[in-house]
């Protein structure tokens, strides 16, 4: 309650009005299936309780007003009725208006309005605070103009703002899970067609999350470059996406690819067969399984994908150490810093929050930020 109560507040104050209505977006942990999205791959995510609350009234001149409080209560805003720019040193108001821009395509007819934004998706730490931010401003016009947009299409417009205004080449992930999210479920992702299975978290089983607090920009690193690697290797085996690579055929033609480019399309290949296989684990309670398949992940994040880094290596293992075959560990999100997810039985919590807090900090000068939490379900109105 006290961040609606913040945003609700800092609506009024800035606006000098009470909102019409208040949209909570969730961020995300992805369990497994790293880089695979964009390949049309499978992945395992699970909204999480930390969320970004967009206040919403409405306008009758066709401005959109936005003020977001997590950023000294920056302000911006633009007319519906003429082309929207890019604005240079307010990432956040960039993400509203690439939604904008992506809802006017599509023909939607769409109101001004005042909106207030807040959140506490840690930012920079690949818990898709972008994607809660997008996918809770699409749901806010849906509401506010009767759009009628299905929660997968929410998604699908979240994503093109962030493609093509935005100018980072994510997948369909983030975006999906935070807008379709189920209550004490992840969800196994067909990035393909966008089907969802549901996959059931085994019991007295929490989810961890440790922020490195290594910062990390997705449009700025090298994000953007792996998707281009990917794409050299489906080229090379005259597919579309490396989704449809077999196991037995990458290994049979890898020796066409560059050294480099092989690397990357093993870690896309073995990571979709990973996921599929953690959707069965979870689903049978099958922790020693689940344990191998988040170390095996990690790993090929490691070496194939080259996305760790020092620190978050150093965090994995030692959490692995705790864990061994009771719960599973591994990085989380687009890499080079961020986070790292665990999957930890209930009687260890304590005990694997203490030996980060123990040694992390004095191993790399960062102190870690831990967050629990069940899955919970998807954007909506609150």
């Amino acid at each position: 309650m006290e961040l609606v109560n913040k945003v609700k507040q800092g609506f009024e104050q800035t606006f000098s009005a009470a909102a019409d209505f208040v949209v909570k977006a969730p961020g995300r942990v992805n369990l497994i299936g790293e880089h695979t999205d964009y390949n049309d791959g499978f992945v395992m995510p699970c909204a999480i309780d930390y969320a970004t609350l967009v206040a919403v009234s409405a306008r009758d001149d066709g401005q959109v007003h936005l003020v977001s409080l997590d950023y000294q209560c920056q302000q911006d805003q633009f007319s519906l009725n003429e082309e929207i720019s890019f604005v240079e040193n307010k990432l956040w108001a960039n993400y509203v208006r690439g939604v904008v821009v992506e809802l006017q395509k599509r023909g939607h007819v769409l109101s001004g309005c005042n909106i207030a934004i807040t959140g506490n998706v840690p930012q920079g730490a690949g818990l898709s605070s972008s994607a809660a931010l997008e996918v809770g401003i699409a749901y806010a016009f849906d509401q506010l103009c009767n759009l009628s947009i299905s929660k997968q299409d929410i998604a699908l417009i979240s994503q093109a703002a962030e493609n093509n205004f935005v100018g980072c080449a994510c997948g369909i992930m983030d975006q999906l899970i935070s807008a379709c999210g189920k209550d004490n479920m992840a969800l196994g992702i067909d990035c393909r067609s966008l089907d969802l299975t549901e996959v059931t978290i085994p019991d007295g089983m929490r989810i961890l999350m440790f922020n490195s607090n290594v910062k990390r920009g997705l449009v700025d690193s090298e994000y953007n470059l792996r998707r281009e690697q990917c794409e050299a290797a489906a080229k090379h085996f005259n597919v579309s996406h490396l989704r449809d690579v077999a196991i037995e055929t990458f290994e049979r033609d890898k020796q066409g690819l560059s050294a480099l480019v092989a690397k990357r399309a093993e870690h896309v290949v073995y990571e979709n067969e990973r996921t599929l296989a953690a959707m069965q684990a979870f689903n049978a309670s099958d922790i020693t399984k689940i344990s191998q398949l988040m170390a095996g992940s990690h790993q090929s994040m490691k070496t194939l994908f080259e996305i760790t880094c020092p620190e978050i290596d150093f965090m994995v293992d030692t959490i692995a150490k705790v864990l061994g075959d009771k719960g599973g560990v591994r990085m989380t999100g687009g890499g080079f810093g961020g986070c790292i997810v665990a999957l930890v039985p209930d009687n260890l919590v304590d005990v694997i929050i203490s030996e980060v807090e123990n040694t992390y900090q004095s191993e790399t000068g960062l102190k870690e930020s831990v967050y629990i939490s069940q899955p919970v379900k998807g954007v909506a109105v609150i």
